[in-house]
């Protein structure tokens, strides 16, 4: 049997093979066909050239310090204040239009009593920006105490 015309006798055939050139005609489409670039739809528009920002000038933030110090003094910024001198200055800075960061630094033998108190106060004022300072120093003191 053969696949194309042809005959049984065994007689040459006379007639093209046709089935490579179409493999290769195929692999050449697809060759084709892959090497097309995608057809992008795209519309060109003029945007603005936006200006280079100004240097950042880092302003600091205004910070004020109270340490409660061993002898249980109470220290604004390293001068001594009571408890209602503390209160007036803590209602001034909420008066001010950005209200500065009240930074609390009790030393390692200050009185906890006092400390209490003093957050006490410091929370009854409503300071937004409050945090604590020289949490450090007690990790070393509590790690040499065991």
């Amino acid at each position: 049997m053969a696949m194309s015309g042809g005959k049984d006798d065994g007689s040459p055939m006379m007639e093209m093979n046709t089935t490579p050139l179409i493999d290769v005609m195929l692999v050449l489409l697809i060759m084709f066909i892959i090497t097309i670039p995608v057809a992008t739809h795209s519309v060109s528009v003029n945007l603005p050239v936006s200006t280079p920002p100004p240097p950042n000038v880092v302003v600091q933030p205004i910070k004020n310090k109270l340490v409660l110090t061993a002898t249980n003094t109470i220290l604004w910024n390293g001068s001594p204040v009571t408890f209602g001198n503390l209160v007036s200055l803590l209602q001034a800075t909420k008066a001010m239009p950005v209200e500065p960061e009240l930074q609390f630094q009790p030393e390692a033998y200050a009185n906890y009593e006092i400390a209490n108190e003093i957050i006490k106060i410091i929370s009854d004022s409503k300071v937004t920006k409050f945090g604590f300072v020289g949490n450090e120093n007690y990790a070393a003191f509590t790690k040499a105490a065991q």
